[in-house]
């Protein structure tokens, strides 16, 4: 799995992207699947804006946005936001599973 962390208008330090990659390895915890990870930090004039997309095998990219004063905060709301779809996923695809049953009879 790869984890991309890349920055608009800010100047990347080692301990920003550290705690980035920090956090974006522990989305694989939550769905095994996950072939690769993009963190994007953006400066704006009002705080921090940071985007986790998260490629998954088989499935759509999920998309976590979060706008912050702090761009700590800011990592730490979006991988929060990851967290929940890709749990939401992974207990969709469970259900399918678990209630798909044979059609075209009874079984005996």
């Amino acid at each position: 799995m790869q984890i991309n962390v890349t920055s608009k208008h800010l100047e990347m330090t080692t301990a920003i992207e550290e705690y980035a990659r920090a956090k974006a390895e522990k989305l694989t915890k939550f769905y095994p699947r996950i072939e690769q990870i993009d963190v994007k930090i953006e400066k704006t004039t009002h705080g921090f804006n940071v985007e986790i997309i998260t490629d998954i095998e088989h499935h759509d990219d999920i998309i976590g946005n979060s706008d912050e004063n702090d761009v700590y905060a800011a990592i730490d709301s979006c991988t929060d936001k990851s967290i929940r779809q890709l749990t939401d996923l992974k207990n969709k695809l469970q259900d399918i599973k678990k209630h798909n049953t044979p059609t075209g009879g009874q079984e005996k």
